[in-house]
């Protein structure tokens, strides 16, 4: 019994002691200033809310702001995500999903040639960038009914990037104020 009570604690003894020799040779000492410097945070002060980072948010002034960070060039690149289901150039067939040329100032579900879900038939509002970031955010909790099953974009930076893309695609694009 004592030789196995023995055992125990030197291999113990043994793990604890390889541990602190190797801190001592492998040292590595941490810089003074983080690689990654934050300059600003901007968060949003709200006790009903769980989300704390603006631009996680679907509020509509944040939309505004964030167009400046980014570009239709990059809102091309994340809208690859939505051509598996929506066409977007003037003319192109409906897919899965409408073809969303031209939809920014217009009124929801309103293409004739394509069956809408019931909900987004009578939801009736016009596309509007606020409208437009919220459904992107995550269109089933947006419109309650709809068939568009994707789960959206969880970055408000991308969506300002596709909304951007999308009022390129258009023959009346709405101002950016």
């Amino acid at each position: 019994m004592k030789k196995i009570l023995v055992s125990i604690v030197f291999a113990v003894i043994l793990v604890l002691g390889i541990n602190k020799i190797t801190d001592a040779i492998f040292y590595v000492e941490k810089p003074e200033k983080s690689a990654y410097q934050i300059t600003t945070v901007t968060t949003l002060a709200s006790s009903t809310s769980t989300k704390t980072n603006s631009e996680n948010s679907a509020e509509p002034g944040n939309i505004m702001a964030l167009f400046a960070s980014t570009s239709a060039a990059d809102g091309a690149k994340v809208f690859k995500k939505c051509l598996t289901c929506h066409s977007i150039g003037k003319g192109d067939p409906n897919k899965i999903g409408p073809n969303i040329f031209g939809v920014l100032n217009r009124k929801a579900g309103s293409i004739s040639d394509y069956k809408y879900s019931k909900a987004m038939a009578a939801y009736g509002k016009v596309w509007s960038f606020e409208e437009m970031n919220g459904f992107l955010t995550k269109p089933k909790d947006w419109i309650k009914g709809t068939k568009m099953s994707f789960m959206g974009l969880k970055s408000a930076k991308d969506r300002a990037a596709v909304i951007l893309y999308m009022n390129e695609n258009t023959d009346n694009p709405l101002p950016l104020q």
